[in-house]
């Protein structure tokens, strides 16, 4: 047999390989020892960054697309071959694609020698990360069908529209009944939906739980909502079908056509992706429309939370400590301030803390800028209490931090490594996630009084006001919010709610701090409540430490 493979020219097998790439995926290649020549499949050039599919000094040039960390295990095998050590290679390593990210492949091949020495290698490589053009649970086209058919669309896409579809909360179902009843569900699902689309009309499962209907035969987005409440219904006469015993929903994504630019599979795939999870973001078992003014806000929070995560690995660096002044309502005397944590991005602009601290918080990157924030509050409480010894610093906390981290302790650790009493520090809880964790809350108060620190709990009357936390949490200041105020301010009904709500926490002994005053006539008609501390604007902006300083602590005392 290896007698017949020696009569076999290389330049026999180039040609044998020219014939036979149009019919496969895979891609066949020839590997000439003597000449040190390489040969592979012309649509090899389609997907790797090889310098072309025939080369010269063939090592050398396979360090231009094999991934840098397999190169060296590559040429071991190689050297091996040429010695003489076996006639097969067999090697699962990584190639890199045209955009330079690494792609696992499986290359085998046939050392060809006669008695002298070694003639080439003649093999197959196959990519064993690639996608399966087909799905046998679902019975659908895969992902790479849906990628090839689209190479072969004409540009730009017709008219018409992408459908993409994915059932809500799968995982669970998986869960509880099992795999096999899981891959039950997902074949009926591809039924369900089969049953319902029109000629013309592709269907292909993309991934996991997700299919994907495509559309462009010029039919309009009212269209695609119809086909999908139609799908939904199909779903749930499923559902009930089978007793319930697998109660699940639908959501989709409709992406039409029209609003592609970029003609590609990629590009297809990441807008009706962002659809989909549009529509399971706003509530599941809902269809999205795609909003290129909805991408771009998403791209934009993407970018932020990029800049976020690289300005939290360069030692915070775009974080500013901002403090705002709290005042005696009394007296309107400084009693402290409330620390507030600012972003400037870097690309020049400073950005809404109601932009970056729900990232902050969605991420849980809160936690090592929170501890932080606590360094830089509790750094400039003890420079000021040389000037007003009894100085309070308020610190906001989030929901996440009382969670997932040990926040007493790092407060307690802050105060000790600034030199500051715990008892200068104020911790204020945001009300709004406070129903969801009342027990992590309830333990938390509990350290917060063993260490004499004293809790604020946070926008009272923005919509939540369990009374019952007054009860449970037994706070030691009630603030009440600006857009409370504000109705206050301007309804006599809800001044007068303002005024029994500062009476009733006064009766509990707890202390009112009045948030949002912005001019006099506000500050008057507000003292008339009795409030123990009021804040606003027209006491202070929050600034940085300098000016903080330089206009409420150390003016008129030097």
């Amino acid at each position: 047999m290896c007698q017949d493979f020696q009569e076999i020219t290389v330049e026999q097998l180039c040609t044998v390989i020219d014939l036979l790439h149009p019919c496969m995926d895979d891609y066949l290649y020839v590997y000439d020892f003597i000449n040190d020549f390489y040969y592979i499949s012309p649509h090899a050039k389609r997907r790797f960054c090889i310098p072309d599919n025939s080369f010269r000094d063939v090592i050398r040039n396979h360090g231009l697309f094999v991934y840098p960390p397999d190169l060296e295990p590559l040429q071991e095998d190689l050297s091996a071959l040429l010695a003489g050590e076996r006639s097969f290679h067999n090697m699962e390593y990584r190639w890199l694609d045209l955009e330079g990210q690494p792609v696992w492949i499986n290359c085998r091949g046939y050392v060809v020698r006669n008695k002298e020495r070694t003639l080439y290698m003649v093999g197959c490589i196959n990519e064993i990360g690639a996608s399966q053009k087909a799905d046998n649970i679902s019975g659908l086209l895969g992902s790479t069908s849906l990628q090839n058919y689209l190479q072969k669309t004409p540009r730009p896409f017709p008219e018409g529209f992408i459908l993409r579809l994915g059932l809500d909360d799968f995982k669970e179902i998986n869960e509880k009944l099992g795999i096999e009843y899981g891959d039950m569900v997902l074949r009926q699902t591809a039924e369900c939906i089969s049953a319902c689309i029109s000629p013309g009309q592709k269907l292909y499962r993309v991934v996991a739980d997700e299919f994907l209907i495509l559309d462009f035969q010029g039919r309009t987005y009212k269209e695609a909502g119809k086909l999908y409440r139609a799908i939904q219904q199909s779903i749930q006469r499923f559902v009930e079908e089978h007793h319930y015993e697998a109660v699940f929903t639908i959501s989709g994504g409709i992406l039409e056509s029209s609003n592609v630019s970029e003609y590609t599979f990629i590009n297809l795939m990441k807008l009706s992706e962002f659809s989909l999870n549009e529509a399971k973001r706003q509530g599941k078992n809902r269809c999205y429309r795609f909003r290129i003014s909805d991408y771009k806000e998403f791209l934009k929070r993407k970018k932020l939370t990029q800049f976020l995560r690289q300005a939290v690995y360069d030692d915070f660096k775009g974080f500013e400590a901002y403090f705002q002044p709290l005042y005696h309502a009394d007296s309107n005397t400084l009693y402290g301030a409330e620390s507030l944590m600012r972003f400037h991005s870097p690309e020049g602009c400073m950005v809404s803390p109601g932009e970056f601290v729900p990232i902050l918080e969605e991420t849980g990157l809160i936690i090592p800028v929170g501890r932080w924030m606590l360094d830089e509050a509790l750094a400039a409480c003890r420079k000021i209490l040389n000037w007003i010894p009894d100085f309070r610093i308020s610190i906001n906390v989030s929901y996440v931090q009382v969670i997932k981290s040990d926040i007493i302790n790092e407060i307690v650790s802050a105060a000790t490594k600034q030199g500051v009493s715990p008892s200068n520090v104020i911790v204020e809880l945001t009300e709004s996630g406070l129903l969801e964790s009342n027990p992590h809350f309830t333990r938390l108060l509990a350290k917060l009084k063993e260490n004499g620190i004293r809790l604020a709990l946070d926008d009272f009357g923005t919509g939540y006001s369990n009374f019952h936390y007054l009860h449970d949490l037994r706070p030691d200041i009630i603030k009440i919010d600006r857009s409370f105020t504000a109705k206050a301010l301007a309804n006599d009904y809800e001044y007068n709610l303002l005024d029994l709500i500062s009476s009733m926490v006064h009766t509990l002994n707890l202390n009112v701090c009045v948030e949002g005053i912005e001019t006099e006539d506000e500050r008057n008609k507000i003292q008339n409540l009795s409030p123990d501390y009021i804040q606003g604007f027209y006491f202070g902006k929050p600034c940085p430490y300098q000016q903080f300083t330089e206009s409420f602590v150390t003016a008129g005392r030097e």
